[in-house]
């Protein structure tokens, strides 16, 4: 493939991709007109719309980032640059390319978005595999252990001088209780706690 086939057919993924990303503005406007709307005539504003416009327009600046960069659209310094022959320009732009853009596009914080977002949809699909297992077994996967509000609950009833054993122990099993009826590991028996409490 010859370099001319090259830049054509990555410049027809960037403007397509580019062009269906634009639509975002039609959903971002509407969205937008239902907030002011709910806002300002029905006195009911919504927190979630707020949200939901970053999202939107989010996606639309970043997945049109490269149709932006194939059309030549992004911001420039003619006044330099228009004074120049094309293989000047060239030049220019290479040196430009290799020293901000390259390094800006591999940024540690421009990485991070992406990986961010891969491992968040690889523990999505593990806790879909979780919800399958219980469905199937009647009881929920073991997670992996860290360190919870459990452990310093415990570790500060351990230390206190004002609390008995019995109420220690009391306390402990209520929290261990909520703990796991709040995680989905098992529904906590009213009868099962009720014999546990004195």
């Amino acid at each position: 493939m010859n370099a001319q086939r090259l830049i054509r057919a990555i410049d027809l993924a960037s403007y397509w991709s580019g062009k269906a990303f634009a639509w975002l503005i039609m959903a971002l406007t509407f969205v937008v007109s239902i907030e002011v709307f709910k806002r300002y005539i029905l006195n009911a504003p919504t927190a979630w719309i707020f949200d939901f416009n970053s999202m939107l327009y989010g996606t639309l600046f970043m997945m049109c980032g490269a149709y932006t960069l194939a059309a030549a659209g992004h911001v420039r310094a003619d006044f330099v640059y228009i004074y120049l022959k094309p293989r000047g320009q060239a030049a220019l732009d290479l040196i430009l390319y290799l020293l901000f853009f390259i390094p800006g596009i591999l940024y540690h914080f421009k990485t991070v978005i992406p990986l961010a977002g891969a491992l968040v949809m690889f523990q999505g699909l593990a806790e879909i595999v979780r919800c399958v297992v219980c469905l199937r077994t009647g009881a929920w996967p073991s997670r992996l252990e860290d360190v919870e509000e459990i452990d310093v609950i415990e570790t500060q009833l351990g230390r206190s001088e004002f609390v008995d054993e019995e109420s220690r122990r009391a306390a402990m099993e209520g929290a261990h209780a909520i703990d796991e009826a709040a995680r989905h590991r098992t529904v906590v028996d009213e009868t099962e706690r009720q014999s546990r409490t004195p």
